[in-house]
């Protein structure tokens, strides 16, 4: 008997990568969940996988025919490791790619967007997905939660703008639809919660949900670049506090029906998220 084809689940212990298996294992796919520690991840096949070092991508799509991308982490400059490999991963009998990107990235944009660009060159089943900013960002080791425990600040240079902030699970859902279901979506997909918020808005909410009293803290772009790049290179410090600033000027203020429509369910609350999560 045949061994049924895996999905290479990439950053598959990640906030979305460890949603998106859990998703896939839920529906009774096989899984290979690519890490660069090879941490085992319940109900998969655990590889060692590293965007830098292509002598670990071999194992890591033997058997695959469908993959769930994240990009290296930090990488300015993703596209010059990600498309050799995409390059690899078809000649191997990889059909269907979902890429994880931005709702800031439009294709052939800074970063990820040239992969982006490159992804229906590759892959006649494909999905970019763009979700808005995670609500995730607000929990955890992020800055914005170590911010929020030690001073008790949100700070950013979004000034008034209005971001639709989304659950990591409503991506992760969105995902593995369009990793499983019969047609790809073959689009790039905005991905948003149900409202749009200020970072004003979401300190209040964390306040009155938790009863910690948090204010958002209104930084500049420089002030905000500077801080980044105490923690990360000087080049996506900049891109991060770039998008700040897009944000101030209302580049994020939208919503989207996408995840209602390819799951069936609405999208999850900030508060509601909160009083989860936080």
């Amino acid at each position: 008997m045949n061994t049924p084809a895996a999905t290479l689940v990439i950053g598959a212990t990640g906030t979305t990568g460890r949603r998106v298996a859990a998703g896939l294992i839920a529906k009774r796919y096989r899984v290979k969940a690519a890490s660069r520690s090879a941490t085992p991840v319940e109900g998969t096949q655990t590889v060692r996988f590293d965007w830098n070092e292509p002598a670990t991508y071999g194992e890591a799509l033997d058997g695959a025919d469908r993959v769930y991308l994240i990009p290296p982490i930090g990488a300015s400059a993703p596209a010059e490791v990600m498309l050799p490999f995409l390059r690899q991963a078809y000649a191997a009998g990889v059909h269907r790619a979902v890429l994880l990107s931005s709702s800031a990235i439009p294709a052939g944009g800074p970063a990820v967007g040239q992969v982006h660009q490159a992804l229906p060159r590759l892959f006649e089943q494909w999905a970019v997905l763009r979700p808005s900013w995670f609500m995730q960002n607000f929990t955890g080791s992020t800055p914005h939660a170590r911010s929020i425990r030690e001073d008790g600040a949100i700070l950013t240079a979004a000034g008034d703008g209005r971001v639709g902030f989304i659950d990591a699970e409503d991506i992760a859902a969105v995902a593995v639809h369009a990793l499983t279901d019969e047609q790809a979506p073959n689009t790039d997909l905005i991905l948003t919660g149900p409202q749009t918020l200020s970072y004003d808005d979401v300190a209040a909410i964390i306040t009155e949900a938790t009863g910690w009293p948090v204010v958002h803290r209104h930084l500049t772009f420089e002030q905000l670049r500077d801080r980044w790049a105490a923690e990360i290179p000087l080049e996506f410090a900049s891109l991060l506090a770039g998008m700040d600033r897009a944000i101030a000027d209302g580049a994020e203020d939208r919503t989207s029906d996408t995840v209602q429509r390819i799951t069936g369910r609405p999208p999850g609350t900030l508060r509601a998220f909160v009083e989860r999560e936080v």
